[in-house]
């Protein structure tokens, strides 16, 4: 397969890049202000999630590209489900080992006794707090999440995954967009309070060179696989809810618990590394899929 690899060719994805580093750096100088991503009644941090998207569709209009190259069908709905699945899956793994091995503790009762009272029914075991908890968690906050991440999954996958896979093979997507969207983030993690109680120098390394460019093998798999932009959304939207607001919170943390647990951990992090080997094992089948196509049609 040949692909192009001339200056042309990269312009696309520097005006991208540009567009989306001049709409992000609004957010940027608010989140270095005010010192925090946001608060309960103005979220800087979700704002700035559709600065990519925005991009996108700047950069389609800046090339007279039609919008509905950015991935918009549904297709197959097994490769969402997949995704749905995903996340509650390595959730699981991960997080039962930082309980099971003594890394953190569960369950955070101080939480479980705040949702029981907001839940307002009278006394109930613990148990089935937390599984109605679950059950919330998993259903009404994955769909009001999708709205958020949609704004970075218009940006990264719809247009960003398959311009790259124009010029470059699953694993230099992968990684190139992986890279991406991990320095996208170093104001959050430098400026604001989006980051672990762990050094700089731990948490910023795995974050950058294992965590986003390692997990980024699922997103592009799915992306190229599908045709679709949409099972990045579920897959997106689960793995914050499920990590952020069930898994994490259900935690108890202790003194080394931060380094282990949470998205910045080497928990997820290990994880992420199997995951990325286990897609490159079935880059053919996205390879051969992308041969098969017009270049039009990645996009």
């Amino acid at each position: 397969m040949i692909r192009m690899r001339s200056t042309e060719s990269q312009r696309p994805i520097a005006i991208f890049i540009g567009f989306t580093l001049a709409f992000s750096s609004v957010f940027y100088f608010l989140i270095a202000k005010s010192g925090h991503s946001g608060g309960p009644y103005v979220n800087y941090v979700g704002c700035m999630m559709w600065c990519p998207a925005l991009a996108a569709l700047a950069t389609c209009k800046y090339l007279g590209r039609n919008l509905s190259t950015l991935g918009w069908k549904w297709g197959q709905t097994r490769y969402q489900v997949a995704c749905y699945f995903l996340p509650l899956a390595y959730g699981t793994v991960a997080y039962a080992f930082v309980w099971l091995s003594g890394f953190g503790g569960f369950p955070n009762k101080q939480l479980v006794d705040l949702i029981a009272k907001d839940l307002g029914l009278g006394p109930m075991p613990p148990w089935l707090t937390i599984s109605l908890y679950f059950l919330f968690t998993a259903t009404i906050s994955v769909i009001t999440g999708a709205a958020t991440v949609l704004g970075e999954e218009i940006g990264w996958r719809g247009f960003l995954v398959p311009e790259l896979a124009k010029q470059h093979g699953f694993a230099a997507t992968a990684i190139i967009s992986g890279l991406i969207w991990a320095f996208w983030h170093y104001p959050l993690l430098l400026l604001g309070d989006y980051h672990p109680d762990t050094p700089v120098w731990l948490y910023l390394p795995v974050f950058t060179l294992v965590l986003l460019p390692a997990i980024s093998f699922v997103w592009t798999w799915m992306r190229l696989k599908s045709g679709s932009l949409w099972p990045g959304v579920v897959l997106h939207a689960a793995h914050n809810t499920f990590i952020q607001r069930f898994f994490d919170p259900m935690t108890v943390y202790k003194g080394k618990t931060p380094y282990v647990a949470g998205e910045f951990g080497l928990a997820l992090g290990v994880l992420a590394i199997f995951l990325a080997v286990y897609f490159w094992t079935r880059r053919d089948e996205v390879e051969s899929d992308k041969a098969a196509v017009p270049a039009a049609a990645l996009t």
